[in-house]
């Protein structure tokens, strides 16, 4: 007999657009809308809506599918029936839900959503919707997308306000075993072995050792990682053997490569570590994740002017050199902000935007701020928002394990608790729900 929820979990939990692709590719049109609207009926009464017939024949027949290619056994014909029936009326009162809260997705965010899903598939947007559409499912996978997504918003706003993470849980879980485990930095290692064999004589072992020297030199002179490997092969004769580790977490990681990947920075490269099998040479590529968070910062401030109903982009753009000109005859920058800035976030403090972490900036006043030494007003420059000018106040590096830290268990502990709220919560809007049942 399969377990209820498993269905549950697969239809109103799954966040991968992809698998609503995959079961509506699956499945062809069986009739005409005619002979649909013909044959349908209401099968279930839920609050202000209805369940039709065709919903429930559709979903059915996707399920089969789906079950059938993840090898998941099928009910009894009855009790699948009124599984998936269920899972229809609870989808029904969760998008009735979404629609009184007002959670709607434009078609400029569905079409982002099909150009990633194009772009997982090797394809260009053009490519992927043409291929929908030669297989007749193009409207379906769009609604089927923003159905997904509506879902997920709504359990997401809904479930999330129910959990509460108090600071005892926080530490309890830094200091557990498995949160110790969590928290731990993911390493993605490359490893390229120069291999020996028990009937190599110590002259070939040494050339063999120097052929890893030479990668290791090569690459701190500047060398990519695979170029250095390369040149060393075929200047050596010998077939060198490389591969991804993969992500691993240094637990994860070979007892001879553990201690030395953790002490690499992401781009470092270390050998010749002999091994059983050859010589060994590591570059770490990349590192995610762990307690150390060393942040670079920038203290900004700045004045920001946007187009309106009685200034029109020319005006603006006059506007804000005049502030800068001001500015650079010896104007108080704080009080031109708080006189003249559009931006209401820091328009009180004087245009100061405080401490903000890389990255925490829009992209386009990011490269200008980059770009500028401590003290330096920037020539006026233009951004989504309006016109602004900044000034940098300072920079600094800034150790935020800490936050970082309880932020990163929050979230995890978050996790852990969102799937049994998302159920309770489920079951009391079911319970609250007026369901009458169509036989």
């Amino acid at each position: 007999m399969i377990n209820k929820h498993a269905f549950l979990n697969t239809y109103l939990s799954h966040g991968a657009a992809a698998l609503a692709l995959s079961l509506l590719l699956a499945i062809a049109p069986s009739s005409s809308l005619a002979q649909r609207v013909l044959l349908d009926r209401i099968v279930a009464v839920v609050d202000d809506d209805v369940v039709l017939q065709s919903e429930l024949d559709r979903r059915m027949t996707e399920a089969r599918a789906n079950a059938e290619r993840a090898g998941m056994p099928i009910p009894p014909a009855d009790q699948f029936k009124d599984e998936i029936l269920e899972l229809l009326v609870i989808e029904n009162l969760q998008l009735q839900l979404a629609e009184r809260v007002s959670i709607r997705f434009d078609d400029d965010t569905i079409n982002r959503v099909l150009g990633n899903m194009a772009a997982n598939n090797n394809m260009t947007f053009e490519e992927y919707v043409a291929t929908l559409e030669e297989a007749n499912v193009y409207l379906q996978t769009r609604d089927e997308v923003r159905r997904q997504m509506t879902l997920q918003e709504l359990q997401r706003g809904m479930v999330n306000r129910r959990i509460t993470i108090t600071d005892q849980e926080i530490e309890n879980f830094l200091n557990s075993e498995t949160g110790r485990e969590v928290m731990a930095a993911d390493f993605l290692v490359n490893d390229m072995i120069i291999p020996t064999s028990e009937t190599d004589t110590p002259e070939e072992i040494a050339r063999r050792r120097k052929v890893a020297a030479d990668i290791v030199a090569r690459v701190r002179d500047g060398a990519a990682f695979n170029d250095a490997a390369m040149a060393a092969q075929r200047s050596s004769g010998i077939q060198l053997e490389g591969s991804s580790l993969g992500w691993r977490k240094a637990n994860q990681l070979p007892t001879l490569f553990s201690d030395i990947v953790q002490r690499m920075a992401i781009g470092d490269i270390e050998g010749p570590i002999q091994a059983g099998n050859g010589f060994h040479v590591l570059s770490l590529a990349d590192k995610r994740g762990g307690t150390e968070q060393m942040v670079d910062q920038t203290n900004i401030r700045h004045i920001m002017l946007a187009p309106n109903e009685i200034r029109d982009e020319a005006q603006t753009k006059a506007a804000i050199d005049s502030l800068r000109a001001q500015i650079q005859a010896g104007g108080d920058f704080a009080a031109l902000a708080r006189k003249n800035s559009d931006d209401a976030s820091s328009v009180v403090g004087g245009g100061d935007l405080d401490w903000v972490n890389k990255g925490g900036l829009p992209r386009e006043m990011e490269v200008v701020i980059d770009a500028m030494e401590v003290g330096e007003l920037s020539e006026p420059f233009r951004t989504d928002m309006g016109w602004h000018i900044a000034e940098v106040l300072g920079r600094r590096e800034t150790d935020l394990s800490r936050e970082y830290s309880r932020s990163q268990a929050e979230n995890a502990l978050r996790n852990r608790k969102f799937d049994l709220e998302l159920e309770n919560w489920i079951l009391e809007i079911r319970e609250e729900a007026f369901v009458e049942l169509v036989e």
